[in-house]
């Protein structure tokens, strides 16, 4: 099982490096490139490789921003373009990056073959984009379809790693079931001096989350919780345009102010693209689009966090009944299909700043939040 772990692990961070990775399925294999990363070389060499032709794995909301569907489908659908033999590298990259420098022109769009729809679960395409968002780059693949031996032979000779879909889809789970505490230390804050940060790591060696465990909670509650993803930007930079860095310092004062409580600090960056997302869809929020849209642009959901490691953070610490500080309904659903018990809702909001009032309006109205 670990071996099968390092597999996706590598996999992972060969895309980040913009090498190909092999995916195989119960039916297909392919030789699997980020499209955002794609340079001539690699199209040129993957052109080489099959005679299938090749293929363009995107999402819904990404084919509906550029034209090729009407609308997104409702059900988180793929979709799979068959690239023509004419179109280069840098094509391919500006029609999956809305915020290239050179931005694919609308007619070029007739250049892209036949497109089909493909389910968001199961099989190598759906496989192809998880890689993609586990890596933080944008969800967009080019697929070089191989049989099984030629796939096996390839990975062999060129050391490329080589993966099954089905463990790619186990990743996101084991990974929150494998998050173990690593350290722990007394760290006082300005508006809560008794405070302790505890620092948990999934087996990965990715990114770690944080407990701050305030007062002296004592399970098994219900203790007052903050899930808080972090915000490079607001959090450490003080960005007016959200609302992140008030809430993560409101949240440990109102815990101080309660007696006792935890603040998780989640490595969640921009609602789960991660930074360098965030700041793409911060470029096209200035070009007039909402948070929203902005995300959908890019490919992406409105929120792609998930709150797996949240609950399993709360049970290493003894807390599975807890009074959730929070405005957002689907923390509060999330947690509780993971176990965890949320005996109560409390707000938590703050006024909104000439630059975040359109951010705050759109959570409102459109992600349900209750501010």
């Amino acid at each position: 099982m670990a071996a099968r772990r390092r597999d996706v692990i590598r996999a992972i961070g060969e895309l980040r490096r913009g090498d190909p990775v092999v995916l195989h399925d119960n039916h297909t294999s392919a030789l699997v490139f980020a499209a955002e990363s794609l340079d001539e070389a690699q199209l040129t060499q993957a052109r080489a490789l099959t005679t299938a032709g090749l293929s363009l794995i995107t999402t819904s909301w990404r084919a509906a921003a550029i034209g090729l569907v009407s609308a997104p489908g409702a059900d988180r659908a793929l979709v799979e373009v068959a690239l023509p033999a004419r179109v280069d590298a840098a094509w391919i990259c500006e029609l999956v990056d809305p915020t290239a420098p050179q931005r694919v022109a609308v007619s070029s769009r007739v250049e892209l073959g036949t497109h089909t729809t493909v389910p968001a679960e199961g099989g190598i395409a759906a496989a192809a984009i998880d890689l993609a968002k586990f890596g933080r780059l944008l969800p967009a693949a080019v697929l070089v379809p191989m049989p099984r031996p030629v796939a096996d032979r390839f990975a062999q000779d060129s050391g490329t790693p080589s993966v099954t879909a089905a463990q790619v889809f186990d990743h996101r789970t084991v990974l929150a079931h494998s998050l173990r505490r690593v350290a722990a230390a007394s760290v006082p804050l300005a508006d809560a001096e008794n405070a302790r940060v505890v620092a948990f790591r999934p087996d990965d060696g990715g990114v770690d989350h944080l407990a701050i465990l305030i007062g002296d909670p004592q399970p098994p509650g219900p203790t007052l919780v903050r899930l808080h993803s972090e915000c490079f930007t607001g959090d450490l930079l003080g960005s007016l345009r959200c609302d992140c860095g008030d809430q993560l310092r409101g949240a440990i004062h109102a815990i101080a102010e309660a007696g006792s409580g935890i603040l998780l600090y989640l490595a969640q960056e921009g609602r789960g693209i991660g930074l360098v997302n965030k700041l793409r869809a911060y470029s096209l929020q200035d070009d007039g689009l909402d948070t929203v849209d902005a995300n959908l642009q890019l490919g992406y959901g409105a929120d792609e966090r998930m709150y797996q490691p949240a609950a399993e953070m709360l049970r290493q610490l003894g807390f599975d009944q807890i009074r959730l500080m929070t405005n957002n309904p689907e923390k509060v659903t999330a947690l509780q299909r993971c176990g965890i018990t949320v005996a109560e809702r409390v707000p938590h909001s703050f006024p909104a700043n000439g630059h975040n009032r359109a951010y705050l309006l759109t959570k409102a109205e459109r992600s349900g939040h209750l501010l």
